[in-house]
């Protein structure tokens, strides 16, 4: 005859795939990642504008005159 019908033989347990769970926790852990270089690359952004902002409207600098150093005569070295 036919088996008593229990849960057991009407829904059998499924065994799950080491393999299934390992992708699962993969795909998790690159979401994680992908999200956070999503935010590191804004926040790099972000950060380097408001640098060019800043450098914008700092006043440049004058260029610094050269200053001719020459010897006095009394000390130049004399060629043979």
């Amino acid at each position: 005859m036919n088996p008593a019908i229990t849960k057991d033989t009407l829904f059998p347990p499924r065994k799950t795939n080491p393999a299934t769970r390992a992708e699962a926790t993969d795909r998790a852990a690159r979401a994680i990642i992908e999200e956070e270089k999503k935010q590191r690359e804004a926040k790099t952004a972000r950060l380097r504008q408001a640098r060019l902002e800043m450098e914008a409207r700092q006043p440049k600098p004058e260029p610094v005159k050269s200053r001719n150093r020459r010897k006095p005569a009394g000390t130049r070295r004399q060629v043979r």
